[in-house]
């Protein structure tokens, strides 16, 4: 069983973090089956974050009597150092604890350093003197403002997308990592659901090169953990097989992954939601669907419908996405739900 260190923080996990964003969508009955069963099976480390509803809530509730055998991990997305507290306090309450191991910004639009306007380093850094917080974090989708992050030094830890899809860019981002010892948290392990053989996602980051690496994977049900848990005694190791089903995802994924970075926004002649509506079906598959299929976002993801295929999106994506083809097929798929012709 492959242990991680996550850099200068210390922590140690298996490659089983538990990724609590999916939590949101099912009960809370149903978040204490799997968060206990996870727990009592060696899953020691759970991320989730402030904006993921009442994740949080559900994390506190049902491991708060074992609060201080795991690494609880969450995220504020504030912009101003006021709003900054007003989440670590709600964090802090809603969790049940009176600290947090890694508090993370939740994907930022640049990289939040001492004295800048916005005011949240200094916060998170009065926060960690004060004993709430005991590492700082950043998570991000552009890879821009990953790699100021670890290159800062301000920062113990980076949440960043990372599968057998990703780019070299991105294999030489967990690389520097790496070399900053700054601990390498990887999200969407999965693709948000476009890769569906987990054994080859497991595979494929237990590999040497990617040692720093702990992936979290989104847990919804009893089958997918029980899967997770299975790896843990017995790892799947990259044979043919695996290799082959990695290759064939390449060929058929790897151009159709949208981060959500939102560095082609907002220019947009169309004026298209493009970060949302690129990846919307992974939005509906992997959070509460109904916030997605609302007339207000019915509206947005229709607009599809004016793309003029300028280009411009395309140019500006740091991934080489085809962005008016995603977002056409994003339509179909979601035109598909809307009709009943598609089960979520």
């Amino acid at each position: 069983m492959s242990k991680v260190i996550l850099g200068k923080t210390g922590i140690i996990s298996d490659k089983n973090g538990f990724g609590a964003l999916p939590m949101q969508r099912v009960s809370e009955e149903q978040a204490g089956v799997l968060l206990k069963k996870a727990y009592d099976n060696g899953i020691t480390f759970f991320d989730t974050a402030r904006a993921y509803s009442d994740s949080e809530k559900k994390i506190g509730l049902h491991l708060s009597d074992v609060r201080h055998n795991i690494t609880i991990t969450t995220k504020t997305a504030a912009k101003t150092a006021d709003d900054f507290w007003k989440d670590l306090h709600t964090s802090l309450a809603t969790l049940t604890t009176d600290y947090i191991d890694v508090y993370q910004f939740h994907t930022p639009p640049f990289c939040p350093k001492p004295g800048d306007e916005s005011g949240l380093y200094d916060a998170m850094l009065e926060a960690k003197r004060q004993g709430k917080i005991r590492f700082i974090g950043i998570t991000n989708h552009s890879i821009f403002v990953a790699e100021e992050a670890v290159l800062s030094g301000l920062y113990d830890t980076l949440q960043f997308p990372f599968s057998y899809l990703s780019t070299e860019r991105e294999r030489t981002l967990v690389r520097l990592c790496k070399d900053k010892n700054v601990g390498f948290i990887g999200m969407k392990a999965l693709c948000g659901g476009l890769i569906t053989n987990s054994a080859a996602a497991y595979a494929y980051l237990n590999q040497s090169d990617f040692d720093n690496v702990l992936p979290i994977w989104g847990i919804q049900r009893e089958n997918e953990l029980g899967e997770f848990l299975g790896y843990r005694q017995n790892p799947p190791t990259l044979t043919k097989d695996l290799l082959n089903v990695i290759e064939k995802d390449k060929a058929e994924l790897a151009g159709n992954f949208c981060r959500g970075c939102g560095y082609c926004m907002p220019t947009c002649p169309a004026k298209i939601q493009i970060n949302n509506c690129a990846r919307m079906i992974q939005l509906i598959r992997r959070s509460p669907s109904a916030q997605w299929l609302t007339p207000d976002f019915q509206r947005v993801m229709q607009n599809i419908a004016n793309c003029t295929e300028c280009g411009i999106c395309r140019t500006k994506c740091p991934y080489d996405i085809d962005t008016p083809t995603l977002l056409k097929e994003n339509l179909e798929d979601y035109n598909a739900i809307l009709s009943g012709k598609t089960v979520i």
